[in-house]
């Protein structure tokens, strides 16, 4: 074992155990970035397809785990399927809590198959506003600022939120949820009210 003394709690994601990971895809940069996010993408699908709620999220929790091993010293000569071995694991992890699970297709109501009409998803849009809106100043900044960004530009942005902000990527992404869940629960209610009224 190498490096495990080190709790999972106290290692946190660096731009140097980022780089190293990059250079264990490929060592030419370039090649090394279309790398991840190919298999970026591969582990999104494999969330997404069986059933997981954040797949990207789930995606980006699997590659900061095999991050983690390499910086701790292992070697791993096939990154992509080691990736997806973790992969399971984080799956089974998520599933569970029912929090994390998508809702089967027996326990969706018969409204929740049928499309949105363009006036509740134009009445949603309002709603997200409304709600983004009525969060305060610092939570609104952090949660457009934590989304912002796709695929490889993400982590780069979220690892330099974390630094600015003087807390570890774990406690970053635990915040932007917790004001995720906060927004989303605004919106359903603003929903079940009938949307923005206008004036």
């Amino acid at each position: 074992m190498s490096g495990g003394s080190v709790s999972k709690s106290e290692w946190t994601l660096s731009r140097e155990a980022l780089a190293r990971f990059l250079a264990c895809l490929d060592p030419d940069s370039d090649l090394a970035g279309a790398r991840y996010e190919n298999l970026r993408l591969t582990l999104i699908k494999f969330f997404d397809w069986r059933g997981a709620y954040f797949p990207e999220e789930y995606a980006d929790e699997t590659i900061n785990r095999v991050i983690r091993k390499i910086d701790e010293g292992e070697i791993i000569r096939d990154i992509p399927t080691y990736c997806h071995g973790v992969a399971r694991l984080v799956l089974l992890e998520k599933l569970k809590g029912p929090e994390s699970r998508r809702s089967d297709f027996e326990e969706l109501s018969p409204a929740a198959l049928v499309a949105p009409e363009p006036e509740e998803k134009g009445a949603r849009e309002e709603c997200f506003e409304r709600c983004l809106i009525g969060l305060q100043a610092e939570s609104r900044q952090l949660i457009l600022q934590y989304y912002s960004d796709e695929k490889r530009e993400k982590i780069a942005r979220r690892l330099a939120m974390a630094e600015r902000l003087g807390i570890p990527l774990n406690a970053l992404r635990s915040r932007a949820q917790r004001i995720r869940n906060r927004l989303e629960e605004c919106i359903r209610d603003c929903m079940r009210m009938g949307g923005v009224k206008k004036k």
